[in-house]
């Protein structure tokens, strides 16, 4: 075995990720072993418990405690008796700006024996690059008049061009290396700053990629082309709110929300990444053992990659592909009956 170990803070956090996230190291643990290299775990019991416990997702110093790591391992946040938005802002958007991770990147592909809703699904292979830090969830604004019949609420969305810039500049990167194709997802005739901003920004850059086509294409009508013609689609790149919206929509074209992956990055490596499936901690199955560990196995994989190991992520990629592609391996979300353990072995055995 080659010197090298990668040292990997893991958040299990909430719900069904207590589960999923110890099945991904089994199966990562599988690849690093066949591939020569270490995966060193760091364990943190943050989460919406510990939030119940002592009024806190995450310790004071919890991001100088995550700093030393090569990457964060998240499972899921969020559980019934903590609001959304406290769940949320205690923990994930925390990390996510502390260490400028500014591409939240989320490949999505449709699997031969995954079913998807749509009557005749294309061959879908597309990823959603979504800005990360600023957009539309901004901690600007407030409330006046609680209670009142003048009630009113005000939420500031912030771009800048830096970081407008990057994010773009990253996906025209990505579409140059894929097939050449990107789509700017916006709302230029509807809101009159920001969007007209953002399209400007994606033109400056399109300057520096002449061979990649550009298509400037409004979020409801993008909404609609990913339903009606997603094969259509190749890198599409999105605003923080426009990003989150098109990746859950396109994993449920693709079949599942639950197998979808995703990453936080900080392309420039100057802080720890951080990758957790798209799905949430769904109370409602946890603790059953039905739950799909393969979002985070796929997610797992784009960690591997980041680390600069991409024969080992390659074959969690495969792993992954075997395992949707045999229906006897399907759990409840997918409309089987295989348990969190039967994927997981079978992923296992597939490394």
């Amino acid at each position: 075995m080659r010197d090298q170990t990668h040292d990997i803070a893991v958040i299990p956090g909430d719900g069904i990720g207590g589960e999923v996230v110890p099945a991904a190291q089994r199966v990562l643990e599988r690849a690093a072993d066949n591939h020569g290299f270490r995966l060193r775990w760091h364990e943190y019991d943050w989460g919406c418990e510990r939030y119940l416990r002592e009024g806190a997702m995450m310790p004071a110093d919890g991001l100088d405690e995550l700093r030393a790591h090569d990457a964060i391992f998240l499972g899921a946040v969020g559980a019934p008796g903590v609001p959304d938005h406290v769940s949320l802002w205690g923990l994930l958007i925390p990390i996510r700006r502390a260490f400028e991770q500014y591409v939240n990147l989320r490949p999505i592909r449709l699997f031969d024996a995954v079913h998807s809703p749509l009557a005749h699904p294309p061959d879908i292979d597309l990823v959603v690059v979504r800005e990360n830090v600023e957009g539309e969830y901004s901690e600007i604004g407030g409330r006046l008049y609680p209670g009142q019949e003048g009630e009113l609420a005000a939420q500031l969305a912030i771009f800048t061009r830096r970081g407008t810039e990057r994010v773009v500049r990253y996906a025209f990167e990505l579409a140059a290396r894929r097939s050449g194709r990107l789509v700017s997802a916006t709302k230029s005739n509807g809101i009159i700053h920001t969007m007209p901003f953002w399209d400007e920004v994606v033109d400056a850059v399109a300057a520096d990629f002449a061979a990649v086509e550009v298509e400037r294409v409004l979020i409801d009508a993008l909404c609609a082309r990913v339903v009606r013609a997603p094969e259509s689609l190749d890198v599409i790149v999105g605003s923080n709110l426009f990003g989150d919206i098109l990746s859950d929509l396109t994993a449920a074209v693709a079949g599942s929300i639950g197998i979808a992956p995703a990453a936080n990055l900080n392309p420039e490596r100057a802080h720890p990444s951080m990758f957790e499936p798209v799905h949430g901690s769904a109370p409602d199955i946890a603790g059953q053992g039905i739950a799909n560990p393969v979002g985070q196995v796929w997610t797992g994989a784009l960690m591997l990659e980041h680390l600069g190991e991409p024969e080992a992520a390659a074959a969690v990629h495969r792993a992954v592909e075997s395992v949707l592609d045999d229906r006897r391996r399907h759990t409840p979300d997918l409309g089987g009956r295989a348990s969190t353990e039967d994927v997981t072995a079978a992923l296992e055995a597939a490394i």
